[in-house]
Order: C-alpha cells, then sequence, then structure tokens
C-alpha cells in the first residue's frame, strides 16, 4: 500500500485518532507533546491508552499539517 493512501485509527473507548500518512510532514509536534502516546519507533506506533484524553486532544490539535485527527466515539462534537 502506497503512503498516500494508509489511514490508521487508534481509540481508547473515548475517542478515535486518525492518522493520515501522506499529510503528514513529520513536524514532531505528536511526540514532543504526548511522548507516551506517539512512539514512531515502535508498532503500533500510536498508543492511545497512555495518556488522559485531554492530553491527546490538546497534542493532535499542534498538528500543523491536519495528518493527525480525532473523533469522540459517542458522536459528540469535539
Amino acid at each position: 500500500m502506497e503512503k498516500e493512501n494508509i489511514t490508521k485509527e487508534y481509540t481508547n473507548g473515548e475517542i478515535t485518532i486518525v492518522w493520515k500518512a501522506s499529510k503528514c510532514i513529520h513536524s514532531g509536534n505528536c511526540v514532543k507533546g504526548s511522548p507516551d502516546v506517539f512512539q514512531p519507533k515502535t508498532k503500533p506506533w500510536v498508543k492511545p491508552n497512555a495518556s488522559p484524553t485531554e492530553q491527546i486532544i490538546k497534542t493532535i490539535d499542534t498538528c500543523p499539517s491536519g495528518a493527525l485527527s480525532y473523533y469522540y466515539n459517542d458522536g459528540r462534537e469535539g
């Protein structure tokens, strides 16, 4: 599968983190903001249960490319 077509989802039960590889510019904001959650040298590289949901959301909101996003699993708006 080509990088452009890769979209992965990771959930902690409350939110689902969405990563779109083709948008990623490797700014490192995710790793700097939540190194316990975003670990690019491991598989899977996103550990959604390693940090509180609020912290994960704050980190995702710093992604400059939009490669990382999230949605609430219960359908509410974020």
